[in-house]
């Protein structure tokens, strides 16, 4: 089957594969997991996601009735961001979600008053900025003092009041955190389970009890060599939370991944349209772009480029070796789009390329598609998945 590129790939064996490790470690530890829509929302793999029983995490009014549309239950979702719109918030209102994560003082008001309008109740989860540094890149940090996420450990009895004098509407039902992306180092997950006890027992000190203490998703995969190691440490990333979290009667713990479910399962398929010969360097030039995958171009993140040799059953890529060898040169890879930072790869050793070959960009499963865009006119990239028959072609 040959498929007009670029497009992605997803790898649905992978996909149920990750689901199960996943599924597996969290209920040996208890633990419930909402998967972080924003991650991908394609809807074929929400609804494998959501058939496994999972909750959603959401960031958008539109990710919520996108989330129940694909068979997540109401009941499961849990609605955050920083800047939910009164429709937004009157939407989720008005579906029975599982909880609004409440992100400021402000937010809090708003939600009071709207419930008051509305004649309704909500379910409060407050979402508090711990001050934990997570270690990486600056732009997917989200627990430090400087980042918009959260309200602050200084107003938390600020947020209390509010709660106390609206108790008939707003019902607490327990406190959020979230540090960061891409962790692949737990120090930081146990620095924030030691700050959440605290918080927690000044929290009940208050008279309110939390019967969910939420710490966010960010384990990070492996984008370095993702055949190594392409389902991600669920396992550690669990034991570190039990060793240091101390969790009282009632309490449970709800995690959010999203990158570590989908990350490994998806990649981007694309053609070389030119190898030019520069002044200085050799370009592979491809007709995907930061328009399909903008990470590199965004975060400066790396994502392993492999040239494919053929296609082979249920069209899976086979590659090329990714072993460096005496006849491997070296590129810088980049897409056709009219930006300086439009580039996946410099210096990077791959084999001799010729115009026409196909390429495939690994580990795009989290952050690819659901980012791809129409900038310079472009076509966003159709999608194909592991499991399609000649027929199945779809968008």
């Amino acid at each position: 089957m040959n498929f007009q590129t670029p497009y992605y790939w997803y790898d649905l064996t992978l996909l149920d594969k990750t689901l199960n490790v996943l599924s597996k470690t969290a209920e040996s530890y208890g633990y419930k997991i909402h998967y972080a829509v924003k991650a991908n929302n394609n809807e074929r793999i929400l609804r494998r996601i959501a058939h496994e029983g999972y909750g959603a995490d959401c960031v958008s009014g539109n990710e919520v009735l996108l989330a129940m549309k694909c068979g997540f239950h109401a009941s499961k979702i849990f609605f955050a961001g920083v800047g939910k719109t009164d429709d937004e918030i009157i939407t989720a209102l008005q579906h029975g979600i599982g909880a609004l994560v409440v992100e400021s003082i402000e937010e809090l008001e708003v939600i009071s008053e709207l419930t008051q309008q509305l004649q309704r109740q909500a379910n409060i989860i407050l979402r508090i900025n711990p001050e934990v540094d997570a270690h990486t890149h600056g732009n997917i940090t989200t627990g430090l003092k400087e980042n918009k996420f959260g309200i602050s450990e200084s107003r938390i009895f600020d947020a209390l009041s509010i709660m106390r004098q609206s108790s008939e509407r707003l019902l607490f039902r327990g406190i959020h955190f979230h540090i960061g992306s891409q962790m692949m180092d737990f120090d930081p997950v146990r620095e924030l389970c030691i700050k959440v006890n605290a918080i927690r027992d000044a929290i009940v000190s208050e008279g309110f009890y939390p019967r969910i203490i939420d710490l966010g998703g960010g384990l990070g995969i492996d984008y370095d060599y993702p055949e190594g190691q392409p389902i991600p440490d669920f396992v550690n990333w669990c034991q570190a939370i039990y060793d240091t979290l101390r969790l009282e009667s009632g309490e449970e713990v709800h995690l959010e991944p999203g990158r570590s479910i989908v990350g490994q399962c998806g990649m981007l398929i694309s053609k070389v349209l030119y190898v030019k010969q520069g002044e200085e360097k050799k370009f592979v030039i491809l007709d995907a772009g930061m328009t399909e995958l903008i990470r590199p171009a965004l975060y400066g993140a790396k994502h392993a480029v492999r040239k494919i040799k053929r296609m082979g059953e249920n069209n899976r890529p086979v590659f090329e070796s990714a072993s460096i060898s005496d006849n491997s040169e070296l590129y810088d890879v980049v897409g056709p789009i009219c930006e300086s930072s439009d580039t996946f790869a410099k210096n990077l050793p791959l084999p001799p390329m010729r115009r026409n070959d196909l390429v495939a960009i690994l580990s795009a499963g989290a952050y690819g598609e659901v980012m791809s865009s129409e900038y310079n006119g472009h076509t966003k990239p159709r999608v194909f998945y592991s499991d399609m028959k000649l027929s199945d072609e779809e968008h």
